[in-house]
Formats: C-alpha cells, sequence, structure tokens
C-alpha cells in the first residue's frame, strides 16, 4: 500500500510540473507576441507569402470582379476572331497549294525517273564542295583503274531508287512503326501527296500515297483523311489555340491472297473435354504494321470517351499525319539526305541549351 500511495504522489507532481511547464510556454508565448520586432518580422514573411492568382482574385470587391468578368466576354470574342483568321490561312494553304505542286509533280518524275533534270536544274553548290570535289576526284580515279582491270561499268539506276523508304528509314517518328515485313512495300512507294478540302467543306486534308503496282495489293492509292476544327470550345474557349485534328478516316486496302501484313495467322491446339482428341485450329489476330495507319481508332460520335490507351494510339496518329503534312511533304528531300533532321536536333538542343542559362542567372 506504501508504494502505491508513492507512485500516487509522484505521478500528482508530474502533473502539477506539466502544467506549471504548459503555464510558463503560454506566458512566454504572449511576451513574444506582445514584441513589436516580432510582429514585424510575421508581417514582412506574411507578406511575401507566394499567393495563387484565384486567391488573390477572390479579395477583390465585387466591382472590380464584374469588371473581370467583362474582360473575359471580350476574350471569347477574340477566340471566335482568331478562329476565322485560321479558316482564311486554310483558304491561303489551299491557294499556295496549287503552286508547289507542279514543282511536287517534277519532283515525284525525277525520283520515280520519268524525267531526267537538265544540266541547270542539277547545279547545286554545296556547302562541302571543295571536300565533295576532292573525294569525286578520288572516286573517278578509282572508276578508271577498275576499268583498266577489266572491272563492269558502274550501273546507272533509274531515278532515285527507295526515295520514301529512305524518309521512313531516318525519320524516328515513322521508322517506329515500320516493321521488317513492311519495308519490301514501302519500297513501292512512289509519291506522297497532301490534298486541301474544297471552300465551303468543313476544313480538312487528305494524305495520298500513291503505289507502283506491287505483289501486296491492288490499290495504286492509299488515303488518310484528317478532319480538322478551328472553333473555341463552348464548354473552354480559352483552351482555344488554333485549328486541331479532331478525327481521321482511313481506307479499305485491298490485299491480295495471303499478303495482308495487319493480320497474322496462328495455331492453337484444343482438346475436347469428352473424347480427349486434340484438334489444331488456325485463327486470325491483328498484327502489327505500318498499313494499320490506314485503320485509324475511330472517335466515339455519341460522346462516349476512349480508355487511356486509345487515346494515346489516336494522339500518336494526329502527330503522325500533321508532320506528313507540315514537314515531311514540303521537304522531302531534306529528311531524305538527313539535313532535316539535323536541323530539327539542332534546334531542341538551342532549346534546351537556353532553358539551362535561363536556370544560372
Amino acid at each position: 500500500m506504501a508504494d502505491n500511495s508513492k507512485a500516487e504522489d509522484a505521478a500528482s507532481d508530474s502533473v502539477e510540473a506539466a502544467k506549471g511547464t504548459g503555464d510558463k510556454k503560454e506566458k512566454l508565448a504572449d511576451q513574444v507576441m506582445q514584441n513589436p520586432q516580432v510582429l514585424a518580422a510575421l508581417q514582412e514573411r506574411l507578406d511575401n507569402a507566394p499567393h495563387t492568382p484565384s486567391s488573390y482574385i477572390e479579395t477583390l470587391p465585387k466591382a472590380v470582379k464584374r469588371r473581370i468578368d467583362a474582360l473575359k466576354q471580350l476574350q471569347v470574342k477574340c477566340a471566335h476572331i482568331e478562329a476565322k483568321f485560321y479558316e482564311e490561312v486554310h483558304d491561303l494553304e489551299r491557294k499556295y497549294a496549287a503552286l508547289y505542286q507542279p514543282l511536287f509533280d517534277k519532283r515525284r518524275d525525277f525520283i520515280t525517273g520519268c524525267a531526267e533534270p537538265t544540266d541547270a536544274e542539277a547545279e547545286w553548290h554545296s556547302e562541302n564542295e571543295e571536300e565533295e570535289k576532292l573525294a569525286g576526284d578520288l572516286k573517278n580515279k578509282v572508276v578508271i583503274e577498275e576499268k583498266e582491270a577489266g572491272a563492269a561499268e558502274e550501273s546507272n539506276p533509274k531515278g532515285i531508287p527507295d526515295f520514301w523508304f529512305t524518309i521512313f528509314r531516318n525519320v524516328d517518328m515513322l521508322s517506329e512503326l515500320v516493321q521488317e515485313y513492311d519495308e519490301p512495300i514501302l519500297k513501292h512507294l512512289q509519291d506522297i501527296k497532301v490534298k486541301f478540302s474544297e471552300p465551303g467543306q468543313p476544313m480538312s486534308f487528305t494524305l495520298e500515297f500513291h503505289f507502283d503496282p506491287n505483289d501486296y495489293f491492288t490499290n495504286s492509292v492509299l488515303t488518310k483523311t484528317y478532319k480538322m476544327k478551328s472553333e473555341p470550345d463552348k464548354s473552354d474557349p480559352f483552351s482555344f489555340e488554333g485549328p486541331e485534328i479532331v478525327d481521321c478516316e482511313g481506307c479499305t486496302i485491298d490485299w491480295k491472297k495471303g499478303k495482308n501484313v495487319t493480320v497474322k495467322i496462328i495455331k492453337k491446339k484444343q482438346k475436347h473435354k469428352g473424347r480427349g482428341t486434340v484438334r489444331t485450329i488456325t485463327k486470325q489476330v491483328p498484327n502489327d504494321s505500318f498499313f494499320n495507319f490506314f485503320s485509324p481508332i475511330k472517335v466515339s460520335g455519341d460522346g462516349e470517351s476512349l480508355d487511356e490507351d486509345s487515346e494515346c494510339t489516336l494522339a500518336i496518329d494526329f502527330e503522325v499525319g500533321h508532320f506528313f503534312r507540315e514537314r515531311i511533304v514540303p521537304r522531302a528531300v531534306l529528311y531524305f539526305t538527313g539535313e532535316a533532321i539535323e536541323d530539327d536536333d539542332n534546334f531542341e538542343e538551342g532549346e534546351e541549351g537556353e532553358e539551362e542559362a535561363m536556370k544560372w542567372n
């Protein structure tokens, strides 16, 4: 019993001591808060504390908020005017596409070998002209020596072999879509054209892939149409940044028997539950291929959202279509030689370098 009494006394002393400590802390806090210097320091920290724009807007008087709402109304009207601007830009694209086309037709003729450039058309002075001249002289010397040794004369292939296929191979965005079994087909690709929608029609552009006769399909042209929209979204008008691709439509490829690379045949064994016998069945399943490009995912018209994988696939599809239109078709020779790719890489490095400089300043 004596021990219990001692424990209760000790516990009581501890409580009183804690109360005393608490009282001291409260008194100390009161004294600190009454210090003008401490209060000034706290106020400065509050003034310099980061705040979001929305938190600032909430503090404004009602009359000021009303004027801000009026500015937003004006901004929506600006977005609609901007949409009209891009519609006129599309009309200009159509106009200048007609001016580019004769040059692109001549490009096709040189690539396919249907025409040979004149000496004037083939004249080009490169930055590395002296190096190329030395290399050419060395090559001519080797050829002469080979001829003297009885070697066969160098052949002169028709046009520019594998022109478009080489572009596919050079551009990462495209090469990632191409499988090994796609390559023999792409070597038959003769030309890629961009066609814009007619005046008065909904904004769109169509990619035309022209193939020479081949052992894979009977189509001479494969098409992919990208539908566009140039108007602010009613639910989010401030997100408008110009025309955007909203849907795309492919075409039917008329594959020759056994040549469809977009599907593969798999064999599967099935065992009968009762008799125990085994049979082998064949099944056709989708196969990775660039030519799936012409069978895109359809955007649902009933408002149903796509799953994450489908949205990602569609976003990549839109990006590829835009790249064909904006970069590949207009600047094909530079992607064939790799010069455009080097320019793109240098531009990206410049951006990164500038960003690093901004961090250190």
